[in-house]
């Protein structure tokens, strides 16, 4: 209920603003051309964890025949084409079998299936809600206060343009490939996770789609209070005329005394923190205990995406960071959760939480001295990121291992028998 009373709530400050909301735009992809047909895919996929191998031929069998009948009937009437309309009515035919012909366990895990692969692609859609009220309700941005604290860091999205540049259209196209299908890698990784759903008849505790989830609905919010549109909007051609100047990735614009800059009402607000960082991050982290080409990829995810963020100019250094300790702080309160609330989850999450806290207050209000002394600051940025690092690891290696108990449950003292 709490969902959907969310989804409502974004439905309705999306048409205020002009603008179809999350159900009005999934709810048309059942007949129009869907813009996110690999998505729909993926989240069938995700689905079909919970059906047997005969069923999932099946499933993939009608799916494809279902978008070819689409397509015949738009050919003719010059419709615009697109797939994935097949991938969402299965989902929702086995919703439909599940009330109907299933009861019981096998009802709720089928149930559960459809809901996992429905959420992922409902959080593309909320992220578009979100992105839609940063960009109407935050008038104004932070991005000069950013390009000057980012030079503690070396500008490194000045740097990694001109790298992407000087590789041309292929080294672009490469990078832009990786980055739109970051959450097509999430799902592979997702469904080695989640292989033996089926056979066992039930979830495991914690996998990686919950923390890709709870990113995406933890992250727009900071949109708000920290708005930021990126370098190649604020200082680059993108911007057009609300640009400050047009000079990424080739220079650094001269900033003394940075404020607040107004911008469009058509930028999202996106960038602190960056969530393809954190997405990226999340795949690496659940990738580790995968088969070794699992492991390669996630690592090269994260690589790719960082370059991505950066060599497009949509992020800043700071960005990363932050979306670093953001991640983190996400992935081992979901665990904590999942394993048994304890002291050290408490104590890791809320030293995240101060480290992120602290980034941002920087950012904001230390930016001048950050610029101006870059050797003391910028090995602090990087060593305040270590150290969540360093903690993490240390925090969930000891959960791996059981030497920190997770917290016992009160024993009820039985109710004595009536007579």
């Amino acid at each position: 209920m709490v969902a959907l009373g969310f989804l409502v709530a974004l439905e309705i400050a999306a048409r205020n603003f002009g603008a179809p909301g999350p159900i009005t735009t999934q709810a048309r992809e059942a007949v129009l051309a869907p813009a996110s047909g690999p998505l729909l895919y993926a989240s069938m996929a995700l689905m079909m964890v919970v059906l047997t191998w005969r069923q999932r031929f099946i499933a993939l069998a009608a799916a494809a025949g279902i978008d070819i009948v689409f397509a015949l009937v738009r050919w003719p009437l010059d419709a615009e084409q697109g797939s994935g309309n097949g991938a969402l009515w299965v989902i929702l035919g086995v919703a439909v079998f599940a009330l109907v012909r299933r009861t019981g366990p096998q009802r709720i895990l089928l149930l559960k299936g459809v809901g996992l692969g429905l959420l992922l692609v409902t959080g593309r859609k909320t992220g578009d809600a979100w992105l839609l009220i940063t960009s109407k309700t935050r008038p104004e941005v932070l991005d000069q206060y950013l390009v000057v604290a980012d030079q503690a860091l070396g500008s490194p999205s000045w740097v990694v343009g001109r790298m992407v540049e000087a590789t041309g259209s292929v080294g672009a196209g490469f990078l832009d490939w990786v980055y739109v299908q970051l959450a097509v890698a999430a799902v592979v990784a997702a469904l080695y996770q989640l292989r033996n759903v089926a056979t066992e008849g039930r979830f495991p505790g914690h996998h990686l789609v919950r923390t890709f989830l709870v990113i995406g609905l933890l992250g727009p919010a900071i949109y708000m209070i920290f708005p930021v549109v990126g370098p190649v909007y604020a200082f680059g051609a993108d911007g057009g005329s609300w640009a400050l100047a047009s000079v990424w990735p080739d220079a650094q614009p001269s900033i003394t005394t940075p404020q607040w800059m107004p911008f469009d009402e058509i930028t999202p607000r996106n960038c602190m923190p960056s969530l393809h960082t954190a997405w990226a991050t999340v795949i690496f982290i659940h990738t580790r205990n995968s088969p070794r080409l699992l492991r390669y990829a996630g690592t090269f995810w994260l690589i790719s995406t960082l370059a991505a963020t950066l060599g497009f100019g949509y992020h800043y250094g700071l960005d990363l960071i932050a979306g670093v300790v953001f991640t983190l702080t996400i992935e081992a309160g979901l665990r904590g959760f999942d394993r048994g609330w304890d002291r050290s989850a408490t104590l890791f999450v809320g030293y995240g939480t101060a480290v992120f806290a602290a980034l941002l207050v920087s950012y904001r209000f230390l930016s001048m001295p950050m610029a101006d002394y870059p050797w003391l600051f910028g090995p602090l940025l990087i060593l305040a990121m270590l150290s969540v690092i360093y903690a993490y690891v240390r925090t969930t290696r000891r959960w791996a291992a059981g030497t920190a108990e997770p917290v016992r449950q009160p024993e009820r003292t039985p109710e004595p028998e009536l007579v």
